[in-house]
């Protein structure tokens, strides 16, 4: 096992400390290391074999991990881990926020503990960033799902994932007079679409908001960005009311983020919004369409009902941790003592 990185500062002027990832004896041979940004590619291609493994087809696209390791407040020394079989990357896991975490294992290095050492190191990284509740996605009926349920882990919500048939269209939806999508011109175009989008996510995610530059790590900053993918309705004000985010990669598009304004649904926005991402996106190389939904939004109905159909289930699973006496401390204001 390789000696951990020194812990960089959290904002209070603390040591971070780092946490060493205790794999067993099965894992034998394997060394582990924190990671860097100069894994993002051996990442990508361990998601990846485990997507193709479990699911029968890869989500995974290297811009996705870049963007998500781009946000500010995510330190991949102190809260991402790789093991390595001599130097080839075979499993990860990273925390974000105390909360959120993504674990992999190379299906042909699973039954050796790797699995069950990543997830006793998840709890401890959220325990030590002051989290209350670690739990991470993973594919329902995998290796993973049945370990996370092995060790006490508990479903929070199911997500699946959609596709429109081959050859199929959504039928169009007209939009009342005066609305119409169009691109982002500006800064202040942009900030009213990432207002919008937390706005609508929080009324059924429990978490804290967003800030705009994390919102933007993984939509305008991510790579390959360019303005055609972020599609905004506006009403006849031209203020935005709805938004929707489209990727294209292999061929696909998949539209990452969908939302209206609360005030402005009943009115068919969305689904014009879903057709005309997809629309775009076939001009720029998207034959397949796609998109997510999870039971929090009570939207799969919906996709449904206009001809989508499912492709893949997932399942979040989560466990309690007690946030550490120095998270805790670390968090107070001063003078809260």
């Amino acid at each position: 096992m390789t000696a951990p990185s020194p812990a960089p500062a959290d904002p209070t002027g603390a040591r971070v400390p780092v946490e060493a990832l205790h794999l067993p004896a099965t894992a034998g041979g394997l060394t582990t290391r924190p990671l860097s940004a100069r894994d993002a590619t051996d990442v990508t291609a361990l998601m990846a074999a485990c997507e193709l493994h479990d699911v029968g087809e890869v989500l995974i696209e290297e811009a996705d991990i870049v963007g998500d390791w781009q946000r500010p407040g995510f330190d991949l020394a102190t809260q991402g881990v790789g093991v390595l079989d001599d130097g080839r990357l075979v499993a990860y896991a990273e925390v974000f926020k105390g909360r959120w975490a993504d674990a992999a294992v190379h299906p042909d290095h699973r039954g050796r503990g790797i699995g069950t050492a990543l997830s006793d190191w998840t709890r401890r990284v959220g325990a030590r960033d002051g989290g209350h509740v670690v739990g991470q996605p993973v594919p329902g009926g995998s290796a993973g799902e049945r370990l996370l349920e092995a060790l006490g882990y508990r479903v929070l919500w199911t997500s699946w994932v959609l596709e429109l048939p081959a050859g199929q269209a959504i039928e169009p939806q007209p939009v009342p007079e005066g609305y119409r999508i169009r691109e982002p011109r500006d800064q202040a175009d942009l900030e009213a679409t990432w207002t919008v989008n937390e706005d609508a996510f929080l009324e059924w995610s429990e978490r804290e908001r967003a800030s705009f530059e994390e919102w933007s790590a993984t939509v305008t900053r991510r790579p390959g960005y360019e303005p055609w993918q972020l599609r905004l309705m506006v009403d006849p004000a031209d203020a935005v009311v709805g938004m929707a985010f489209v990727v294209v990669s292999s061929g696909c598009a998949y539209v990452d983020k969908l939302a209206v304004r609360r005030d402005e649904r009943g009115k068919g926005l969305a689904r014009a919004l879903l057709v005309d991402a997809f629309e775009v996106a076939r001009a720029h190389g998207g034959e397949r369409s796609e998109l997510s939904t999870d039971s929090r939004t009570g939207a799969l109905g919906l996709y449904e009902k206009v001809g989508m159909q499912v492709t893949s289930v997932w399942r979040h699973w989560a466990a309690d941790v007690t946030p550490s006496p120095a998270s805790t401390t670390a968090a107070e204001p001063a003078g809260a003592r």
